[in-house]
């Protein structure tokens, strides 16, 4: 089956939703390139949904997500009455189908590596396009609140608590599949990196990071490089770098007191680093915004 993997921000955004029921013998309608997703919630009897040549079997407590850019149609009649609800969602941002093994492709996983200080931190989000829904009464609460917030929604307040509510459907919606839950290598990753981020000020060598982490360094290695597109050092010195470049535009702090901070023991060295990455000096850096 697959998933679907949204690029944030943007986040998906709620655009309408309502309560159906199905009586025997009824097919749900086909369309095609409706342009927007569409969420299926059965809470009573069954859909038989088509989504170009694949059928699916939507049962009570089961989801559905129709793509935006596919064929969908009624594979069968319902065999006795279906009770669901249905919800239209987009996003401006970037979306993709993918098998549940894409999942750990560092290079769609992690849209931060460079840790940029001033760019939208933009991360994954990995939703089961047909699932059981881990928790459906939840799920019903919270889109009884959207369709009970529908006749309000003139009011920019109530356009505002739709989206709130949206994105916890979401989140609802996202805990229903394995694919948001960590692997060792990715739990290592991120210790890893939590470690480096704590204690970027100082020193801080592979074998200290594998004896405070109880893990070796070359596999500490294997797994930033896998999660984050970079090995544990380089991944410091980036980070140390934006840190820098908070500091350049916040104080009047010198280039070397600013080197000493981020965990520099040389201005020069600082500086060479600094250049490297962004491709201008920390001093032209700064007068740029002053």
């Amino acid at each position: 089956m697959n998933l679907l993997q949204f690029t944030m921000p943007p986040l998906p955004y709620y655009i309408a939703s309502g309560y159906m029921i199905s009586q025997p013998g009824e097919r749900h309608v086909a369309r095609k390139n409706i342009e927007i997703f569409d969420l299926l919630f059965v809470t009573e009897g069954c859909l038989f949904i088509g989504e170009e040549e694949r059928s699916y079997d939507v049962t009570a407590g089961h989801a559905f997500i129709l793509r935006p850019d596919a064929y969908h149609y009624g594979s069968a009649g319902c065999a006795e009455e279906t009770k669901y609800y249905w919800l239209h969602f987009h996003t401006t941002g970037g979306w993709r189908a993918i098998l549940p093994s894409e999942t750990e492709d560092p290079s769609e996983l992690h849209a931060d590596t460079s840790m940029d200080a001033f760019a939208p931190p933009t991360f994954p989000l990995v939703l089961p396009q047909f699932a059981k829904v881990a928790h459906p009464g939840k799920m019903e609460e919270t889109i009884c609140r959207l369709i009970d917030l529908g006749p309000s929604a003139h009011r920019s307040t109530t356009r505002f608590e739709q989206q709130v509510a949206f994105q916890e459907l979401i989140e609802l919606l996202a805990e229903s599949t394995g694919a948001q839950r960590s692997s060792p290598g990715r739990t290592c990753a991120e210790q890893a990196a939590a470690y480096l981020r704590e204690h970027y000020r100082r020193e801080i060598t592979a074998k200290e990071l594998g004896e405070s982490l109880s893990f070796h360094p070359v596999y500490i290695a294997r797994c930033m490089q896998q999660e984050y597109g970079c090995p544990p050092m380089e991944y410091l010195l980036r980070y140390r770098i934006e840190q820098s470049k908070l500091l350049l535009l916040q104080t009047d702090m010198t280039i070397a007191r600013i080197a000493e901070e981020v965990g520099f023991n040389q201005a020069a060295y600082f500086s060479s680093c600094f250049s490297r990455i962004e491709g201008i000096s920390p001093r032209r850096y700064r007068k740029q915004y002053f």
